[in-house]
């Protein structure tokens, strides 16, 4: 079968999906594309998957300044896509066309809940098409408020949690709704959407299937989703048999006791001389060693302690197990690996549904209560991360979490459903 999986956003939102690409090209059954922005052909292609760039870089756009601005002042989400939108609408149409060029000659779609468009093109070419979620906040639920980060998690009951699905899904029609509708009669020839209707929740005159790929341990689905919902556990992405981790990290680990693992992913800032001097200051307070990625998160690697080694990137799955803690941003990926690693998470959410994994990890125990980025200071990660590293409680509840989660296989489960709706 002819597959398109597309996948829109930062490395947190790409990684998983071409975990699951990867594991639908390994039953050999199906030919993949995998169509993603530009800046992730050489990851794509290192797992021997057919690469479709599509035209926009995320790096280059997370890192533009007025977003920085919206990521680290962790103010409303809606403000920051607001920003966001008008960064990418001169793109919007080369996206669209290369949406349309990656996706109509498939038989099946799979996209990230950022890439709309290609549940345009599945309807218009008569394909099936599944909503892949690292989130679980594209199913209306009673059980709790949407995790997008555009409406406080107030404790007001099943009934606003409903509505905060509803205006969230209003809002994205309003700011999405002209383009695509423009797009979808000049180009796809279809009629437009109404004003008003949200139309990603049903295809082909059914619903539209969504695939969770997050662990129910995690966030077990609401007794209030219907079948075609599915939490599946998470997708991981494990270096491949011959990647060999930098030889001065390796030595670095081997040279005391386990560091605390800190990266803040692609949430920039504008300044990254002064959080990396935090991240260092907070360090020195609670005696810890560091290895800090500073990624897309803006950090830097001058004038820094011999107790402090720092790198670019690296993989979580070799990481993670092999240090004492880990603190990040809370990105639904990052959270997964640090989950699965069995070890305490110190998070500091910035935006988006970053503080819903941040609460959610404070719930399970598995670390201390988050620090929202705006209210970070190195006294108080300092604690955190002391808390993180001698509570038994919490390194308890996290291990065993972790054995759980190992246990899952949140691929094959994906690829069953795939294969058994398509027969």
């Amino acid at each position: 079968m002819r597959i398109t999986v597309l996948a829109i956003g930062s490395r947190g939102d790409v990684q998983p999906l071409l975990a699951l690409a990867v594991g639908l090209q390994k039953t050999g059954r199906h030919r993949i594309r995998f169509a993603a922005p530009d800046n992730f052909e050489s990851l794509v292609r290192e797992y021997r998957l057919d690469f479709y760039p599509l035209g926009i870089n995320t790096h280059n756009l997370i890192g533009a300044r007025d977003l920085t601005t919206g990521l680290e002042s962790g103010r409303n989400f809606l403000l920051w896509s607001l920003q966001a939108l008008r960064a990418i609408r001169p793109m919007l149409a080369l996206l669209m066309e290369r949406t349309w060029l990656s996706c109509k000659d498939a038989e099946t779609i799979v996209f990230s809940y950022i890439g709309i468009g290609a549940y345009h093109v599945a309807e218009k070419v008569g394909v099936p098409c599944y909503m892949a979620a690292s989130v679980p906040g594209l199913a209306p639920t009673r059980a709790y408020p949407n995790p997008d980060g555009v409406f406080p998690p107030l404790p007001l009951g099943g009934g606003y949690n409903l509505l905060t699905y509803f205006l969230s899904r209003q809002i994205l029609q309003a700011l999405t709704g002209s383009f695509i509708n423009r797009w979808r009669r000049e180009k796809l020839y279809l009629s437009p959407i109404p004003f008003g209707k949200y139309p990603y929740g049903q295809l082909h005159g059914r619903p539209m299937p969504v695939l969770g790929g997050y662990s129910p341990l995690v966030f077990p689905k609401p007794s209030d989703w219907g079948e075609h919902i599915h939490v599946t556990g998470y997708w991981f992405l494990d270096p491949k048999s011959d990647w060999q981790p930098p030889a001065s990290l390796v030595e670095f680990l081997e040279s005391g006791q386990p560091p605390v693992y800190v990266g803040f992913g692609s949430m920039a800032n504008r300044s990254p001389r002064q959080t990396t001097q935090l991240v260092s200051d907070a360090l020195e307070r609670s005696g810890q060693r560091v290895v800090l990625a500073t990624g897309w998160g803006g950090l830097e690697k001058a004038n820094l302690s011999a107790n402090l080694y720092a790198l670019e990137a690296v993989h979580h799955a070799w990481l993670f197990p092999r240090v004492s803690a880990v603190v990040h941003h809370g990105g639904s990926g990052t959270t997964g690996a640090g989950l699965r690693a069995g070890v305490p998470s110190v998070l500091v959410p910035h935006i988006g549904d970053q503080p819903f994994w941040a609460q959610r990890v404070a719930e399970l125990g598995v670390g201390p209560q988050p620090i929202p980025r705006r209210q970070l200071t190195a006294l108080r990660l300092a604690e955190a991360i002391t808390s993180a590293v001698t509570d038994t409680g919490i390194q308890t509840r996290a291990k065993s979490l972790g054995e759980h989660i190992r246990a899952e296989d949140g691929i094959g489960k994906a690829v069953e459903i795939l294969e058994g709706c398509n027969q």
